[in-house]
């Protein structure tokens, strides 16, 4: 992620996937988005990688 484009493209098509999605924080200078959800984490990576960004989970 390296805009704000960039972070509300990802906000934007996790906010499709409803209110399991809680919070979703993005910190362009690290790169680094930080989603709160009761989702599992393979639904919230293929809902990012619509948005043509690589990503992977770090927990």
């Amino acid at each position: 992620m390296t805009c704000e484009g960039c972070a509300n493209a990802a906000k934007k098509v996790l906010s499709k996937l409803g209110e399991d999605v809680i919070k979703v924080d993005a910190d362009i200078s690290s790169r680094k988005l930080t989603v709160t959800t009761n989702l599992q984490s393979d639904v919230i990576l293929n809902a990012l990688k619509k948005t043509g960004k690589n990503c992977s989970l770090v927990s």
